[in-house]
Order: structure tokens, then C-alpha cells, then sequence
């Protein structure tokens, strides 16, 4: 036998000459897949996966052998002198460790098979990427190698076009064969992309494979993985659930590649990758790509690499894409609000303006959405709470340009392949400069060109002689502002002062009204514009956005959960092409007056923002609870002359020229609330009196400002 371990009959788990039959009981518990960032309860909940698989224990003299080498050096690449291979090198900042392969400077050179090539031909592409023209000699010849490179430098098609190759040259795949090239990512979004990349490049091959993750139901993986499948792209979480329940298994596997082994290990996926690898044959070929290189992920290659070949693509130290702009505005951070916005103003102007905003925290990038779009932004949000299906539309949106502001957490920094984002935002800045790098990173890619925006604060103060190695590595110009927090340990706050007092009125910790909770000052200043939903103008103590109760969801989308399930993003042919609309609190259509996704014009503006007819009073959206104790007849909306005196028009759309004298906002207030005389019990009364008496003082206003121009 080639393995000797114990095998449960009932279970099917038959011996094989490949080794490694399928052991173990079914998880307890269900997969939580790499569905978010990493936090501490998904430590803990790494540690117990994959705890019912056992090690097998191999025997190599009884395992069937297989081929892995086929790589022959093109006439080209032989006769190519010494002189010639240091100058591409040096250009391309290409450094090399354990051997000596000679480059290829031309796809022709890589001896790939001819359906590969016209794939390649078809998909428009003129030469390797450095990654590339070095790593495919390497890993056609089979040996084990660890490529250290940035984001955007094209190692997908380093890995898979060698793995299409490989899996050529081996038998054809039997009933109850599990794959013979597993691709580990750390998110659901990286694993789809190289899904989609394996599916174009092995179609003419007729190799089928397929993307299995978390947060996506089972029952397509599983039946993809039961009809038999070559490249199973895989996050580590869900793959240990499919073995330990022997819905799977990795006898036949043979090429294995580690992608972005950094981060899974950022993510606490150590102890399942070890398992993953210890249930893979010993003799198998892995590829690891990195795009730093910790002790962490140097013991891990050291552990499951054999005598590996180390390829690094420019500086090994911490390094950004020097084909990005990179600007640092130091600021407050009551001031990113309107610092965002009037950037917005600028990037939307451009021809191409696809921008991608980073934020800290789930919420936050919920809450943030929401203010833009309540500004007509065709803003969307991504982050690991999300249903796939959702983030599967939200991804499409972004992508084909519906939606050109997409606002995400870590979740999206890496493995997000969108090549035509020009702009990345740091609405906050990431809790490491490794992280800095691959968030900018998803611009520029494929040598294009791109700029990143990045708000530094006080708060980060820690982090300024990082990015000042960052920003001098890729030669960039260096605010001032920063240099002094360097100097002074972050000397941009608000420092010792007699005021700062006052500034505690606003925090949530004192203030039981506060609709944030925590979050003070910062959230109640970014949140205090013109909404007519706000807490501080109703009285609401609720905790939701806006003051609105959770169950008054009409203007944030639809209420609970999202009805809309995940898919499976499943092989080569997969069944589900276009991502169905989802119903969520910040991507839903409506949200935010206005409809799918581009900002409407400048002349239009206002009038998006005037609240619907359809809502009593002309709220935005349904009142807040504290209206509905004794619900209006539908009331008519203060809108053209309905409600209040002409030539009331409602906040916009007035007519150019109007006799100020003839509009009074008391006045118009007592007439609109002259109809819901009866209507309302005395304290809902109230409060609607106290909305009109502001909604018409801002249409007398904007009427004034109107008059100047």
C-alpha cells in the first residue's frame, strides 16, 4: 500500500496506486472560508480545522511515478549570449537563486504547446512579463520554485500555463479522482479570477476546472468535484471541509501553487495549508508567490519545498509600483469627508475614472457609501459580510464601468484584478505598510499607469518611517507634513489646548443619544449634513444609520439579510454568467436618489436630491419610528405650489427668476401643516412641523443663493 493509515470502508475510501485515500469524519461545524480579514475568532477557528484529517504516511517507492519535466530550451534562448541575458535582467530588475535558467524574451521561446499559443495570440498579448520569461523555464522543468513579486506583475499565467502543460503529459482523470493541480488563494475574489484565467487558457486543451470557497453554496462545488475536474482553485477553508467530510481528496495531485502566501498566512490559514500539504504526495511540484518575504513564509517554504528556486521581481525590500503617483495629504480626521468629495469632484471629470476607496472597517465603508451616494455618487461597497452573490454583482458593476466608485476593506486589497482602475483612495490608512503597497497596487497594472490618494492622520503616526521608505524607494515627492511627523512623533493633531473640552460634547462615550455608539466627534461631524433622516433633527435613538429604524429600509435597500444567496463561480462553462442585482442596505439601486450608477449631471444634481413624492411629507425615504405612532392620510408633498405659496418649487428646479417678497418659510410651514391638521397626534405633530419649518428655510435659502448667481 502506498499510504498506511487507517480507511472507514463504509466511506469508499479505496486504496489507489496515487496514495492518500480519503479519511476523516465530517466537520462539525460549517466553512467559513477566507470570507473576510483577518480577526482574531478566525485564528482560533483555523486551528480546529481540517483536526480530524490524519498524515498520511507515504512510501515513494510504491507511489506511480509521474513526468514533470518538459521543458527544452528554444534555439533562441541557447545561443543567446551571456552579455544580452545580464542586460534583459538588469533591466527588467530580475534576480535569480538556486540555479541559472536563461530567460525567454518571447512567448515563442517557451516551447508552449500551439493550442496554448493561440490562446495567447487570441487574448492579444505581445511578450512575457518578467515573472514570466523567467519563471515558465523554471517551472516547466519541474522544480520547485518560490517567485517573489508585486501585485499586477502577471504571475497567474506564470503559474497556470506551466500547470496546463503538466497536466498534458499525465493520465487521464478516473472516477473518484480528485485534481491534479490545487491552486491555494487566500479570498474568495483571487481564486475566482484564476479560475476565470485557467478556464480561458485550458479550454482548448479541454481541462476543466473549478473555484471552491466559502460563502457559496456546496452543492455546485461538489458537483463539479465529483464529475472530475484537473485545476481545483481553492481557499483553505472550504477545502478542508470537503476533505475531512471525503467529499474530495488530493491523490492525484501533483502540481500544487501557493498563491500570495503572505496574506493567507496574514490570515491565520498556517494550520490548514500545513494540513492541506501534508495530504498531497511528497514528490509533487509547488510554486509558492509572494509578494513579500517574512520569516514566516520563508519557514513554511522551507517546510514543503524541496530544494526550491527563488526568482524576485525588483527590490526585495518593501517596494511599490513606480509607475504610480502617490500622493499623502495629511489631515485631521473630521477633514476626509470633504477632502473626499472635493477629490471626487476632480477624478469624475476624467475620461477614465474607475476609483477604488479603502476603508478600515466593515462599518465604515457601509456608512460611507451611503453618504456618497446620499450625494449622488454611483458608489458600491464590497466587503467580507457580504453575500457572494452580491459581491459577485457589486464586482460586475465596477468592472464594465456601471458603478466607477467601488469603497472596500482588506478583503479587496488583494487578488482584485480590475486592470483599468485609475485611481485608489486611502480613506484610512491599513494598519501596515505592506498593506499600503498592495492596496495601491490595484492600479497600474499591467505597466499602466495610475495614482493613489492616501489620508494620514495623527493616528498614524507610527507608521510615517515606513511609508517614508516606501515613497523614497519609488522616488516620490515627500509632503513636508510628513517629514515633520517623522521628526516629532506626529505633531499634525490636535495637541494641548484649553478647547479640546469641547470637543467631548460630541463624544458618543458621554452623550446617550449619540446613534454611533462609539465613534464620537469624527462620525457625528461626517454624518451631520443635510439628511432628513438624521437623529439629531427627529429625536430618533435608534442605532442605525441615519436615525431610521431597522425595520424602515426603503431609501438603504431592503430590510434583513439579502434574499439574494451566493453562486458558485463554477468551471469553465459556468452556468451563472451575470450576477443578479442584490437588495442591500448600501448597494441597492435606489439608494441615495439615484438610479444604477452614474452621477447625474452637474445641472441635475439638486433635483436628484429632492425626496421623493412618493414619501409622506417629502421625506427621504419613511419616517423614522417615532412618526408612526399614528400614521398621516398619504399627505401631499411640499412640492410646485401644492403644500405652500407659489412659486414654491421644492428644493430645486425653482424658476430662475422669483419674487422673494411673495415667499415667506413661516408662512409656507403653517400652510403645509394646515393639511395635516388631525391627522397626527399632537407629539407627531410636532415633529413634521419642526421638518417643513426646516425644509422651506433651505429652499428660502438656495432661492437667495440663486438671486446672486
Amino acid at each position: 500500500m502506498a499510504i498506511e493509515v487507517e480507511r472507514n470502508i463504509s466511506s469508499g475510501g479505496s486504496a489507489s496506486s496515487y496514495g492518500g485515500g480519503r479519511g476523516g469524519s465530517a466537520p462539525r461545524f460549517g466553512s467559513r472560508g477566507a470570507s473576510g480579514p483577518f480577526n482574531k475568532r478566525d485564528k482560533f477557528d483555523n486551528l480546529d480545522k481540517g483536526s480530524t484529517l490524519r498524515k498520511p504516511r507515504w512510501d515513494l517507492d510504491k507511489l506511480t511515478p509521474f513526468d514533470k519535466n518538459f521543458y527544452k530550451e528554444h534555439p533562441n534562448v541557447v545561443n543567446r549570449s551571456p552579455a544580452e541575458i545580464a542586460e534583459y535582467c538588469s533591466a527588467k530588475e530580475i534576480t535569480q537563486r538556486g540555479a541559472n535558467f536563461k530567460p525567454v524574451f518571447k512567448f515563442e521561446e517557451a516551447n508552449l504547446p500551439e493550442d496554448v499559443m493561440g490562446e495567447i495570440r487570441k487574448a492579444g498579448f505581445t511578450e512575457p512579463t518578467p515573472i514570466q520569461a523567467q519563471g515558465w523555464p523554471i517551472a516547466l522543468s519541474g522544480n520547485d520554485m518560490i517567485g517573489i513579486a508585486r501585485t499586477g506583475s502577471g504571475k497567474t499565467l506564470s503559474y497556470i500555463l506551466p500547470a496546463i502543460v503538466h497536466i498534458n503529459h499525465q493520465p487521464f482523470l478516473e472516477s473518484g479522482d480528485g485534481p491534479v493541480c490545487l491552486v491555494l488563494a487566500p479570498t474568495r475574489e483571487l481564486a475566482q479570477q484564476v479560475q476565470q484565467v485557467a478556464a480561458q487558457f485550458g479550454s482548448s486543451s479541454r481541462i476543466k476546472s473549478t473555484c471552491v470557497y466559502g460563502g457559496a453554496p456546496r452543492g455546485p462545488q461538489l458537483r463539479d468535484l465529483g464529475r472530475g475536474v484537473e485545476i481545483c482553485i481553492a481557499t483553505p477553508g472550504r477545502l478542508i471541509d470537503f476533505l475531512e467530510s471525503k467529499k474530495t481528496n488530493l491523490r492525484r495531485c501533483t502540481y500544487c501553487v501557493l498563491d500570495e502566501a503572505d496574506r493567507m498566512l496574514d490570515m491565520g490559514f498556517e494550520p490548514q495549508i500545513r494540513k492541506i500539504m501534508d495530504q498531497i504526495r511528497p514528490d509533487r511540484q509547488v510554486l509558492m508567490w509572494s509578494a513579500t518575504w517574512p520569516k514566516e513564509v520563508r519557514s513554511l517554504a522551507s517546510d514543503y519545498l524541496r530544494n526550491p528556486i527563488q526568482i524576485n521581481i525588483g527590490n526585495q525590500d518593501l517596494s511599490a509600483n513606480h509607475n504610480i503617483l502617490q500622493i499623502i495629504d495629511v489631515c485631521r480626521e473630521e477633514e476626509k469627508d470633504k477632502k473626499l468629495m472635493k477629490l471626487l469632484e476632480e477624478i469624475m471629470g476624467e475620461k477614465e475614472n474607475k476609483t477604488l476607496i479603502f476603508t478600515e472597517t466593515k462599518k465604515k465603508s457601509d456608512d460611507l457609501v451611503r453618504r456618497l451616494r446620499r450625494d449622488g455618487w454611483p458608489a458600491m461597497c464590497i466587503h467580507g459580510d457580504k453575500a457572494q452573490q452580491e459581491r459577485d454583482w457589486v464586482l460586475n458593476e465596477f468592472r464594465t464601468g456601471n458603478a466607477p466608485i467601488l469603497v472596500a476593506t482588506d478583503v479587496a486589497s488583494r487578488g482584485l484584478d480590475v486592470n483599468d482602475i485609475m485611481f485608489v483612495i486611502n480613506y484610512d490608512y491599513p494598519h501596515s505598510s505592506e498593506d499600503y503597497v498592495h492596496r495601491i497596487g490595484r492600479t497600474a497594472r499591467s505597466n499602466k499607469h495610475g495614482t493613489a490618494y492616501t489620508f494620514f492622520t495623527a493616528a498614524n503616526a507610527k507608521q510615517v518611517p515606513d511609508l517614508l521608505k516606501v515613497l523614497r524607494e519609488s522616488k516620490q515627492n515627500v509632503n513636508p507634513q510628513l517629514e515633520a511627523m517623522s521628526g516629532y512623533g506626529g505633531g499634525y493633531g490636535r495637541g494641548r489646548s484649553r478647547y479640546r473640552q469641547r470637543d467631548d460634547r460630541f463624544d458618543s462615550s458621554r452623550n446617550r443619544d449619540s446613534p454611533r455608539g462609539r465613534g464620537g466627534y469624527d462620525d457625528r461631524r461626517s454624518d451631520s449634513r443635510s439628511d432628513f433622516g438624521s437623529r439629531d433633527r427627529f429625536g430618533s435613538r435608534d442605532g442605525n444609520q441615519g436615525g431610521h429604524s431597522s425595520q424602515n429600509v426603503a431609501s438603504n435597500g431592503a430590510r434583513g439579510p439579502s434574499r439574494f444567496q451566493s453562486s458558485s463561480g463554477q468551471n469553465g462553462q459556468m452556468e451563472n454568467n451575470s450576477p443578479r442585482p442584490p437588495v442591500s442596505q448600501t448597494n441597492g439601486m435606489q439608494n441615495g436618489g439615484f438610479h444604477a450608477t452614474q452621477r447625474p449631471p452637474q445641472g441635475q444634481q439638486q433635483q436628484q436630491q429632492q425626496p421623493p413624492q412618493s414619501a409622506p411629507g417629502g421625506m427621504r425615504g419613511p419616517p423614522p419610528a417615532t412618526f408612526q405612532r399614528a400614521p398621516p392620510k398619504q399627505p401631499a408633498a411640499p412640492v410646485a405650489g401644492q403644500n405652500a405659496p407659489a412659486p414654491v418649487g421644492g428644493l430645486a428646479g425653482a424658476p430662475a427668476q422669483v419674487n422673494m417678497a411673495n415667499f415667506d418659510p413661516a408662512q409656507a410651514t403653517k400652510v403645509a401643516m394646515a393639511q395635516l391638521q388631525g391627522q397626527l397626534d399632537p407629539a407627531s405633530f410636532a415633529q413634521y412641523q419642526g421638518y417643513y419649518q426646516q425644509y422651506y428655510t433651505q429652499y428660502y435659502n438656495q432661492l437667495q443663493s440663486q438671486m446672486k448667481v
